[in-house]
């Protein structure tokens, strides 16, 4: 992945923890919904830049996993 959407990746999730955190600490609720509201729009967004990035590979499912591949494992 580029760099914008890990960017995008990082600020969702930074907002979603700190939404959790102002729950756990009382925060008014109008604070917290509004957090939250911007979150949802976030993760729509954030998914929406990650799936159109300009990426290729060359790997395959045959691959598996990158760490594991399944020829190294049949051997």
């Amino acid at each position: 992945m580029q760099s914008t959407s890990m960017f995008w990746v990082g600020i969702t999730t930074l907002l979603l923890v700190m939404v959790t955190i102002m729950v756990a600490m009382d925060f008014p609720f109008n604070w917290v919904f509004y957090l939250t509201v911007l979150g949802q729009i976030l993760i729509v967004y954030m998914v929406y830049k990650v799936l159109t990035e300009n990426y290729h590979t060359e790997k395959t499912f045959e691959d598996f996993y990158e760490d594991y591949p399944i020829s190294e494992r049949l051997h």
